[in-house]
């Protein structure tokens, strides 16, 4: 299968002020995660990405935006709402601060299987149309391109987290343990046999060995000698 990118939008006012923004309109970077968003972009710059995919809020879209302008190419750029932020009903528009006196927080932090937010959806629900999401893009990415194909999805800080627990084969309620920054990116490759993590929270560092794909399906015995750059 081809080999997907995913990159968290960078930060935003309601991040730097401890407000969980949800799905509110409006909520665009702040300087600080335009300036992080547009490094990302140099980083994925030496990659050339068949597509650019993204969740439709703003800062999703203003991160993605910074990623495009960066390629040599002109990837494809959809919006994917299979990939917005989690539905947290009432918790949205609320400090964060707030809600961590919550009954309900116990549960996110120990138990995030078993959480439906007030009024809005379940974590397993955010889970189960995200994952699905990225394999459908994935699978058609592939067809079109190829198996060496590169792509990018940007998407939020819970979604980004439950992907990676499903590639790692963790159950929901361990993805807490998971960390995934601002404009941070990680790197998963599916395929017929099972997903593969090869990176996870990255803020800096060389990804020009994505340019070439990667075709391997097997898991190196004995960890392999690693990826060169081109």
């Amino acid at each position: 299968m081809a080999t997907v990118i995913l990159v968290r939008h960078g930060r935003t006012t309601a991040n730097a002020t401890g407000l969980l923004a949800g799905r509110a309109a409006g909520v665009s970077l702040d300087q600080t995660g335009r300036e992080q968003a547009a490094l990302t972009g140099e980083r994925l710059a030496a990659v050339p990405v068949v597509g650019v995919v993204s969740s439709p809020l703003e800062r999703c879209q203003q991160t993605a935006q910074l990623i495009l302008d960066r390629q040599a190419g002109t990837p494809y750029a959809p919006v994917e709402p299979d990939l917005t932020e989690c539905d947290y009903g009432q918790w949205q528009g609320r400090m964060l601060s707030d809600l961590a006196t919550e009954d309900l927080w116990s549960a996110v932090q120990s138990q995030p299987s078993a959480v439906v937010f007030p009024g809005g959806e379940s974590m397993a629900g955010m889970q189960g149309r995200a994952v699905a999401a990225i394999r459908r893009h994935d699978a058609a990415f592939e067809a079109e391109y190829g198996p060496g194909a590169v792509w990018v999805a940007v998407s939020h800080g819970d979604v980004i987290k439950s992907i990676i627990a499903d590639a790692l084969g963790m159950h929901l309620d361990l993805f807490q343990r998971i960390n995934v920054g601002p404009a941070s990116v990680s790197i998963v490759r599916y395929s017929a046999t099972r997903p593969s993590v090869y990176a996870t929270n990255t803020e800096a560092g060389d990804l020009s060995w994505l340019s070439n794909g990667v075709h391997s399906t097997d898991a190196p015995v004995g960890g392999g000698a690693g990826h060169q750059a081109p």
